[in-house]
């Protein structure tokens, strides 16, 4: 039998637990998961090999609209995430409160011949059972013989295993020559990449209202010293007014959120971390091109 590889692309609503599906699924800490919707800016890839097939799970950002800025960059990953993957787990969640929303998720999968996979995600919320059962009627409305996997990523409620999951990606993937990439890690990104994640997760964490979304986080410096990594972030607000509140009184907020993104990066990591945040402030950042590039969010 010939190998098997490519890409399985998770595909949602902003906060339908993708990123932490996605976490479940390669049993690593990969994509930063909080209770904010939008938190996934990039997509991130989980690898998951066998002897004779790897699939790369790709956590693609929420299912929004917009043709400006950060928003737009957020729809333009996640459309491209669509098209350029081998199969597709299209996350439904049963507390998304719009079935008009839930109705949009299905028309899009309608409108795609790749093989796909519907996953009713967050089924341990058992007081929203009506919903789970109301999700599953529009899915088989749609695709009378779909694949649908309930799950549950916390404990306290029988979910389909992520072996099940896993099994039905590795089928749905192309022949191929040899993995894409080296089986013997969970992702392709660099630690430096995570350790951006790891930051703006905690800003995420421990920040209000509308002030992490406007935030970007870049590494500084990024030195390997002996058993330890020694590490410089610059976290950039988007308004001056936005600067005392991430560093807070007496500095304590900031603090917080390094001690915390120290901690999470060290249990990823497995090796001690000495962690160095700034912050500082670029007015408008995610409306100007030439930073949206430089930190990534590039919309061609």
């Amino acid at each position: 039998m010939s190998y098997r590889a490519g890409y399985c692309g998770l595909i949602g609503l902003p906060n339908a637990g993708k990123s932490s599906l996605m976490n479940w699924l390669v049993r690593e800490k990969l994509s930063i998961v909080t209770a904010k919707p939008q938190t996934t800016r990039r997509r991130m890839l989980g690898l998951w090999s066998t002897d004779d097939a790897q699939v790369v799970f790709v956590d693609a950002p929420g299912l929004i609209r917009s043709e400006t800025g950060l928003n737009a960059f957020l729809q333009k990953e996640a459309e491209d995430v669509i098209a350029s993957s081998d199969a597709l787990l299209f996350v439904l969640n049963v507390d998304q409160k719009e079935k008009e929303n839930i109705e949009n998720v299905i028309a899009l999968a309608a409108k795609t011949d790749k093989p796909k996979a519907f996953i009713v995600q967050k089924i341990d919320l058992m007081a929203l059972d009506h919903r789970r059962t109301m999700i599953k009627g529009l899915i088989r409305e749609k695709f009378p013989e779909a694949r649908i996997f309930e799950v549950s990523v916390e404990k306290g409620r029988d979910s389909d295993p992520p072996e099940a999951i896993r099994d039905w990606a590795l089928g749905q993937m192309p022949a191929a020559k040899a993995p894409l990439y080296d089986p013997e890690f969970s992702t392709p990104h660099t630690l430096r990449e995570l350790a951006v994640e790891f930051v703006r997760e905690k800003c995420f964490e421990n920040l209000e209202q509308e002030v992490p979304f406007g935030i970007a986080v870049r590494i500084m410096k990024f030195e390997e010293t002996g058993d330890m990594d020694r590490i410089t972030a610059e976290i950039l607000v988007a308004r001056e007014s936005h600067k005392a509140i991430v560093i807070g009184k007496g500095a304590a907020k900031i603090k917080e959120i390094g001690t915390q993104a120290r901690k999470a990066m060290e249990k990823a990591f497995d090796r001690k971390i000495f962690l160095d945040l700034h912050v500082s402030v670029q007015e408008g950042w995610e409306k100007n091109p030439r930073l949206m590039k430089e930190f990534g969010y590039v919309v061609e």
